[in-house]
C-alpha cells in the first residue's frame, strides 16, 4: 500500500507559518515578477479566483476582500519542503518524492487495520514539527493514492487521511471523480476520453484493456491498470526530464552585457545542477534572449541559438563556456533585453555515453572539481561558491530585486541568519 502525502496550498502554507495572523484569511502567492497566481488559500478559492490568473486582472478583488499577496520565495519553500520530507522519511523504508510538496511512502510494514491511524499520526507530526498542513491518501497504487488524497483534502471528516482499501471503496471514489482530474490524464487525453463518452474515472476503469491502449497507448494503459488497483508506475519515469529549462522575464530591461551574463550564468548553473540530480548528461544547449514583443518603440531582437556539444556533459563550467560564448557572439549593445533563458535537451543517463578519442578536456579533473563543489553546496548552501560570471552571494539578493519584480517577498526566515524572525516578549 502507498500513502501519498500532499501539502495543502503549500506556498501559502509556508508563508502562514511565519505569519499566523493570516490564518483563515485570503492569501495568494505570485509567480516570477509578481505576474500570476501560483498558490491560493482556501479562502481565495472560495472567491472563485482561478490558478494562473494574472494579478492585474484581480486588482479589484485584492482590494475588496483584503487579499494578501506574496512574491515567490523559493528559498523558503525549498527549505520547508526539506523539513516535511525529512519527517516522512523516518516513517518508511521506501520514500519517493514526486514534487516539492508531494511524496509517496510505502506503508506495507504497518498492519492493514492500523494504516489510516498511523498516517493520521504522521499528519499531526508534520503539522506540529513544521506548521504545514498535509493530506494523505492510502491505496494499493499511486494513482489511486492521488485520488484518495484529493478526497482527504476536500472533506474534513477524513481527518486528513483517506484510505481506499477495498474494491467497494475504489469504485465509490472513482464514481464521481472527473476524468480530467486523474493523475497522468492531460488535456489531449481528456478530450479523447470525453469524445469516447468517458466522463469519470470509474467509466474509464470499467472499459477493457484494449480500449485504454488503443486510445491512449502505453501511458493510458498504465493509468487504466493503476485505477484498477495494479501498482505499475515508477516515479523515476516522471522525474527523468527530457528537457530542462530555466528562464525569467525581467522587471527592468537589461542593456549591459555583464549583467545579462550574470543571469545566463545563474540559469546555466541551475540547469546543470538539476541535470546532475537526475544523474543525466545533455548534448544540446540553447541560449535564448529577446526584447519585449509588446514594445513597438524599439527594434526587436532575439537570440535563439542551439549548440551541439561534442560530448554529453552535466559539468557547469563546460556548459557555461558554451552558453557565454553564444551570448557574447550574438549580443547587441544598447538593446533592452526583457527575457532570457537556457534550455538543455538531448538528455541521456550519465552512464550511457562513450568516451571521445579526441577529447581535449581533462574530464576526470572536471568531475572531481564538480563533485567537490556539489558537496560544499549540499553542506553549506547552494551559493557558497559561485563562478565568476554569476551573481555573487553577497550581491545576488539586491541585484535580483533590481532585475526581477519581487515587491512582496517575505524574509528568508530559515536560510539567512540575518533575516531570522524577531519575537518580542
Amino acid at each position: 500500500m502507498y500513502a501519498l502525502a500532499d501539502c495543502n496550498n503549500f506556498f501559502v502554507s509556508c508563508e502562514r507559518v511565519f505569519r499566523p495572523d493570516l490564518w483563515n484569511k485570503p492569501v495568494v502567492v505570485l509567480s516570477g515578477n509578481d505576474g500570476c497566481v501560483v498558490s491560493r488559500s482556501n479562502e481565495v478559492k472560495a472567491l472563485g479566483i482561478k490558478m494562473g490568473v494574472p494579478l492585474y486582472q484581480i486588482r479589484k478583488e485584492v482590494e475588496l476582500y483584503g487579499i494578501t499577496c506574496f512574491s515567490s520565495n523559493f528559498s523558503l519553500y525549498g527549505d520547508m519542503s526539506s523539513r516535511v520530507m525529512s519527517i516522512l522519511r523516518k516513517h518508511t523504508t521506501r520514500f519517493e518524492q514526486y514534487s516539492i510538496d508531494e511524496s509517496f511512502i510505502n506503508v506495507d510494514h504497518i498492519p492493514a487495520d492500523e494504516q489510516k491511524h498511523y498516517c493520521e499520526q504522521i499528519v499531526r507530526e508534520i503539522y506540529q514539527g513544521t506548521g504545514i498542513p498535509v493530506s494523505m491518501g492510502i491505496a494499493p497504487s499511486k494513482t489511486l493514492a492521488k485520488v484518495a488524497s484529493k478526497y482527504a483534502k476536500k472533506y474534513k471528516g477524513y481527518h486528513g487521511v483517506c484510505i481506499i482499501d477495498s474494491d467497494t471503496k475504489r469504485r465509490k471514489a472513482l464514481e464521481t471523480f472527473e476524468i480530467g482530474d486523474i493523475w497522468g490524464i492531460g488535456g489531449k487525453a481528456k478530450a479523447k476520453l470525453q469524445g469516447a463518452g468517458v466522463l469519470t474515472a470509474l467509466q474509464f476503469a470499467d472499459r477493457n484493456k484494449e480500449f485504454a491502449h488503443n486510445l491512449l497507448h502505453k501511458t493510458g494503459l498504465m493509468t487504466w491498470r493503476e485505477l484498477n488497483g495494479e501498482d505499475c508506475i515508477d516515479i523515476k519515469d516522471f522525474s527523468q526530464k527530457l528537457s530542462i529549462t530555466h528562464s525569467r522575464t525581467f522587471a527592468t530591461a537589461i542593456t549591459e552585457l555583464p549583467v545579462l551574463e550574470q543571469q545566463i550564468s545563474d540559469f546555466c548553473e541551475a540547469c546543470a545542477r538539476q541535470l546532475r540530480m537526475q544523474e543525466s548528461v545533455c548534448q544540446r544547449l540553447t541560449v535564448y534572449v529577446s526584447t519585449s514583443r509588446f514594445r513597438t518603440d524599439i527594434e526587436q531582437h532575439r537570440i535563439d541559438v542551439e549548440t551541439a556539444l561534442p560530448i554529453p556533459t552535466a559539468n557547469t563550467a563546460e556548459l557555461l563556456q558554451y552558453a557565454l560564448s553564444t551570448l557574447r557572439k550574438n549580443f547587441r549593445p544598447n538593446t533592452p533585453y526583457k527575457k532570457a533563458g537556457i534550455i538543455l535537451t538531448h538528455i541521456f543517463p550519465q552512464n550511457s555515453t562513450l568516451p571521445y578519442l579526441f577529447d581535449e578536456r581533462n574530464r576526470e579533473k572536471d568531475s572531481r572539481l564538480q563533485a567537490t563543489l556539489d558537496m560544499m553546496h549540499d553542506k553549506f548552501g547552494k551559493r557558497t561558491i559561485v563562478f565568476g560570471t554569476q551573481t555573487t552571494p553577497i550581491s545576488a539578493d539586491s541585484q535580483n530585486q533590481e532585475v526581477y519584480k519581487m515587491e512582496n517577498r517575505s524574509p528568508l526566515y530559515t536560510t539567512d541568519i540575518s533575516q531570522l524572525l524577531h519575537i518580542r516578549v
